[in-house]
């Protein structure tokens, strides 16, 4: 009888390195020579998953988003999976924006990769959804090997992350 293999697709940023990231940011921040005399601020709230930017105006915000996005790529977050909200304007012109992190696979979107699985015909693959994650499983290694790639090459509006293989 043949065993089963299987692999988990997740998603999801180290929060210990979006924390070292918006920390490089602020560091970054308080040394600059045009955010001297201003009040830009940069928080992160790990058990919401989402940092959230404060600046004078537009061209500060902009210039923040900047350079959070170049330190969370350094540290190797996936900027895919942030969701940027829109400004929001406070007293005396200051802005406010606030960035999620994807912290899993919504229904949608893993109803989305299953069927994408399923409509490519995978010889004996057989995909679940289970919570957060989508399990994946085949008899042949090669099969699983093939949907990563097939998975690779699509847009599903996040970064997915192969884990957990088992055979």
């Amino acid at each position: 009888m043949a065993s089963t293999s299987s692999f988990d697709i997740s998603t999801g940023a180290d929060l210990q390195e979006v924390d070292n990231a918006v920390n490089q940011a602020g560091k970054e921040i308080a040394q600059r020579y045009d955010f001297k005399g201003t009040h830009c601020t940069i928080e992160f709230d790990r058990d919401k998953a989402e940092i959230r930017l404060l600046a004078d105006d537009d061209f500060r915000m902009e210039a923040l988003l900047d350079v959070v996005r170049g330190k969370l790529i350094k540290r190797g977050v996936p900027v895919r999976n942030l969701v940027i909200g829109d400004p929001i304007t406070g007293s005396a012109g200051s802005i406010r924006r606030t960035i999620g992190l994807t912290q899993g696979i919504t229904g949608e979107v893993a109803k989305k990769i299953v069927k994408a699985i399923k409509d490519r015909s995978f010889r004996k693959v057989q995909a679940s959804i289970q919570g957060e994650e989508v399990r994946v499983s085949a008899p042949d290694r090669d099969e699983l090997q093939a949907v990563i790639a097939f998975l690779r090459s699509q847009d599903f509006g996040i970064e997915l992350k192969f884990g957990n293989y088992r055979s």
